[in-house]
């Protein structure tokens, strides 16, 4: 199979942020890192200083008021990949990112809820020993996938 730009996709976004800055940050950062939209669950995104390319009039965003409503508006094919520290996640260093996806991020404080968990097709971690910062986190994915081009 040949590869083509075309056939592949990513979207990012965070499970009830704790922050707008956070979102903020990581808007940036997915535009800059070629997703091609970016979405909430819970917390709904303000604008604020920290999107300083206003990247919201260049990128899609979607805001889902629960779970179910997101995971009920995923892309038809995309698979969901949650990003979270626990013993099930496979090592993003080892991870080979699907060609048309969703990555899903949990607050800080909270992670990404047993639901997204239970319904995430893959579960991704990086070698750290605390939670990183939210907008951290998702611009480490975004830059691994950029240099482990996804696979079929």
């Amino acid at each position: 199979m040949v590869d083509n730009f075309e056939n592949e996709y990513f979207g990012i976004g965070i499970q009830n942020g704790k922050t707008p800055e956070n979102l903020g940050v990581l808007w940036r950062t997915a535009q800059n890192l070629g997703a091609s939209y970016i979405f909430t669950i819970g917390n709904r995104y303000a604008k604020q200083a920290c999107d300083t390319h206003n990247a919201v009039k260049s990128m899609p965003y979607f805001h889902y008021d629960t779970f179910q409503d997101f995971y009920d508006n995923i892309p038809k094919g995309a698979r969901l990949v949650g990003v979270e520290l626990d013993d099930t996640a496979v090592d993003l260093e080892t991870f080979h990112h699907p060609r048309r996806c969703v990555y899903l991020l949990g607050a800080e404080d909270h992670g990404l809820s047993k639901q997204a968990i239970g319904k995430s097709h893959f579960l991704v971690k990086f070698k750290s020993q605390l939670s990183l910062n939210v907008s951290v986190a998702g611009s480490i994915v975004m830059y691994d996938r950029g240099i482990n081009k996804p696979r079929s």
